[in-house]
């Protein structure tokens, strides 16, 4: 009994302290117009000229490559919209 409570115990304490481990961004990120609830990784850029505004309170990477390589052409911070003819993803920190 004592082992189930302990291994029961320590499960729960596991849960507890990684449950907030994981980040995503609150807020949106609208890129052409779709929009991004808590946002958190890579986003393909689908269309140009393009638009990005960040209304989360986490930076957005515009890159100038697909799947978030190449060089940062932008760092849009929250409340910023971006406009470009070039890039082709997003990284949100």
């Amino acid at each position: 009994m004592a082992v189930t409570l302990g291994a029961l115990a320590a499960a729960v304490t596991l849960g507890v302290t990684t449950s907030g481990s994981a980040y995503a961004a609150e807020g949106l990120l609208v890129i052409n117009g779709a929009a991004y609830e808590n946002p958190s990784g890579c986003y393909a850029v689908d269309a140009f000229p393009t638009s990005v505004s960040n209304y989360t309170d986490a930076i957005a990477e515009i890159h100038s490559g697909p799947d978030c390589a190449g060089p940062v052409e932008w760092l849009a911070y929250p409340g910023e919209t971006y406009y470009t003819e070039t890039a082709q993803s997003v990284f949100v920190l």
